[in-house]
């Protein structure tokens, strides 16, 4: 596995729409790997293909310890309920905190490594990981979604 360097802000390669993927195959599935790895070493929950300089319609998240790490390929939010406001941050964007406000739940479709089709619910923490990387697939940051931007000494205290 392979830590790749992680695409930093203004890079206009994070504003970029991503293609679908049509090839699932071994080369997918080992960037697959290496996003997590990317992730993991950078202390994230999720990570979006264009933010390691892959155009492709690809994110991991792995925000919940019961539901474990998720690949979603070519996702599409189908549902979504409710509204919250919580903080985010991003990988490409060290030491930027806001408010934003997402979906309370959700409902994806998307395919897995193989190939397969899959349905998730998702909530809360998970559900707000899941949109943040589905709109780096559309070159949205969250930065243009911010109510309010938080110090980094307002997070230690709130959280």
């Amino acid at each position: 596995m392979t830590v790749k360097p992680i695409i930093m802000h203004p890079d206009p390669l994070l504003e970029q729409t991503c293609e679908r993927v049509e090839i699932f195959d071994s080369k997918l599935k080992r960037l697959v790997r290496d996003m997590f790895e990317t992730m993991y070493e950078a202390d994230g929950v999720g990570l979006a293909g264009p933010q390691i300089g892959v155009l492709k319609q690809i994110a991991v998240v792995d925000a919940d310890e019961e539901i474990g790490p998720i690949v979603l390929i070519n996702p599409e939010i189908y549902d979504q309920n409710g509204e919250e406001l919580g903080v985010e941050g991003c990988l490409s964007i060290p030491s930027l905190y806001g408010e934003v406000v997402r979906s309370q739940s959700i409902k994806v479709k998307a395919f897995d490594v193989k190939g397969r089709q899959f349905d998730l619910k998702a909530s809360g923490f998970v559900a707000r990981a899941i949109q943040h990387e589905i709109d780096h697939l559309q070159g949205i940051l969250f930065t243009s979604k911010v109510v309010r931007y938080i110090k980094e000494e307002e997070l230690e205290v709130e959280g």
